[in-house]
């Protein structure tokens, strides 16, 4: 069986990540802080809705800072990936309080909405503006990773989410304030809930893929065979299995079916061909094939284990 790892990984950084994370994790708990303060003395639920979120801001953030630290441990015998799929977890975990924060939220604007009350603009647009600056430097230090890193996505996705929901708390107040449309209070707790609905729903669709070792949504399995089948010595590429591991890892496992009875110094060449085409037109970078000549199995591109 041939099996090879090309390391080609971006690894750039790897402790700026949980750096920034523990930066936004204590801006985000001050803010959170002082917007339950605010909330309560002002009496805004837009304020207070904010604040939960940035609670779960912090939450996720935990995780994701535990995660990116777990994804460094070495492999052992008794984890032999060793915690590389902590990050997708993560992932997983912060959509799924994405969707559960907005859940509450759309439950408690909706009973405001029927009972508006007097609220303290002034003390809202200060602590908007507040959290605004808190959560805007957060997602400065995450947005550079958060495009290869899908654990830094969903942590970027919960402040981004955040200090938009600040922008609209903010216009909220000077609505409020100068001109006493209190309702509006509601109406945009109930947006900031739809709006983390619509983020969360596609950051848990793709955390799930990948924890169902689901086929990348890029990766076409018919082209990859194609392609491989038209290298020497091939007969057909079969029982393929593409997976990511992490968002580094992207993995085939396959049997190869081969046209002549070869030995191992050949079939290692040939392997090495097919490591640089799945590479090169894939990024398909950890690659596990079972080399065969005239075996009675099913040929079928995708065989039920």
């Amino acid at each position: 069986m041939g099996h090879n790892h090309s390391h080609n990984h971006s690894h750039q950084h790897p402790d700026l990540n949980g750096r920034n994370l523990l930066i936004s994790i204590l801006l985000n708990v001050v803010i959170t802080v002082a917007q339950v303060i605010g909330g309560l003395v002002s009496g805004s639920l837009s304020l207070l809705s904010d604040a939960l979120h940035n609670f779960s801001d912090v939450i996720s953030l935990v995780v994701s800072y535990i995660a990116n630290k777990l994804a460094k441990k070495e492999a052992s015998e008794h984890r032999t990936f060793g915690y590389k799929r902590a990050e997708i977890l993560a992932a997983f975990i912060n959509a799924s309080t994405l969707i559960i924060v907005a859940v509450i939220l759309i439950k408690e604007a909706f009973e405001r909405f029927k009972n508006p009350q007097t609220i303290e603009s002034n003390l809202v647009i200060i602590l908007a503006i507040v959290a605004i600056l808190g959560n805007g430097f957060s997602v400065y230090l995450l947005k550079k990773q958060s495009g290869n890193n899908i654990n830094i996505k969903s942590a970027y996705i919960h402040l981004l989410t955040d200090m938009l929901a600040s922008i609209a708390v903010l216009v909220g107040g000077l609505l409020m304030k100068y001109f006493q449309l209190f309702w509006v209070d509601s109406l945009l707790t109930f947006l900031i809930a739809l709006y983390l609905i619509w983020v969360g729903y596609f950051l848990l669709k793709s955390s799930t893929k990948m924890i169902m070792l689901f086929t990348p949504e890029h990766i076409d399995i018919k082209e990859v065979v194609n392609e491989v089948n038209k290298l020497p010595k091939v007969k057909k590429l079969h029982h393929v299995h593409i997976w990511n591991l992490s968002d580094e890892e992207l993995h085939l496992e396959a049997h190869l079916d081969l046209n002549e009875d070869v030995n191992i110094t050949e079939f290692d060449a040939i392997l090495v061909t097919i490591e640089a085409l799945l590479h090169e037109k894939f990024d398909i970078n950890h690659v596990t094939i079972q080399p065969e000549f005239n075996k009675d199995d099913i040929k079928d591109i995708i065989v039920q284990d």
